[in-house]
């Protein structure tokens, strides 16, 4: 198996090309993040809002708060999941990717070291270009570890975010029970002082 130069350009084209590829996929997902944090910060103003409107009509205030945030807690629960599956397949893309980076790199030193020993060739150009392209990986390499590093502290940022929502959301119905409660004890005394007058 002949390893030349032109393999080992067309090999290192190769390479960037996925590369690239790999960070327009990592854009793709550091988007698909900032907008997951909007809707979870519309889903919060919601949450905040409904409890200041129920002066007027119990009945509604009811139904809104009984079913709209289990309903957009639950959508946004999915799709938290979803990405967080997401993330998880792409930083073992990028571990793999890793691991055959440095396969193929000590596979290529092997067939060079095999080749001077057969042959007494002039292997300095094809060397020296084996670690420039050596090097330029490993940069390549510490970028996606530095974007994968990135990545997990923004699935434990959004972790916590999503447990500080659900929390809210839990005090917010213990604090709409209490007033249902209060509610309810007030309309049964006037009802019961309205059927002692009668």
């Amino acid at each position: 198996m002949a390893c030349t130069l032109e393999k080992v350009l067309c090999d290192a084209r190769t390479l960037l090309d996925r590369l690239k590829e790999h960070d327009t996929a990592a854009e793709g997902l550091i988007e698909q993040s900032g907008a997951l944090s909007r809707r979870v910060q519309g889903m919060k103003e919601v949450g905040n809002a409904l409890p200041d409107k129920h002066t007027e009509d119990s009945s509604e205030i009811q139904e809104l708060t009984k079913y709209k945030p289990h309903i957009l807690l639950t959508q946004e629960n999915t799709q938290i999941k979803e990405l967080q599956q997401e993330n998880k397949l792409w930083l073992s893309l990028e571990e793999h990717q890793y691991a055959l980076e440095l396969i193929m790199g000590r596979y290529r030193k092997q067939m060079l070291q095999l080749m001077m020993a057969k042959k007494e060739l002039d292997t300095k150009p094809v060397l020296s270009l084996h670690q420039d392209h050596a090097k330029e990986v490993q940069s390549q390499v510490e970028r996606i570890c530095e974007m994968g590093q990135v990545m997990r502290r923004a699935m434990h940022a959004d972790d916590q975010h999503y447990c500080s929502v659900k929390e809210r959301l839990a005090q917010l119905e213990q604090i709409e029970n209490r007033e249902l409660r209060d509610l309810l004890a007030i309309s049964k005394g006037s009802v019961k002082t309205g059927s002692e007058e009668t």
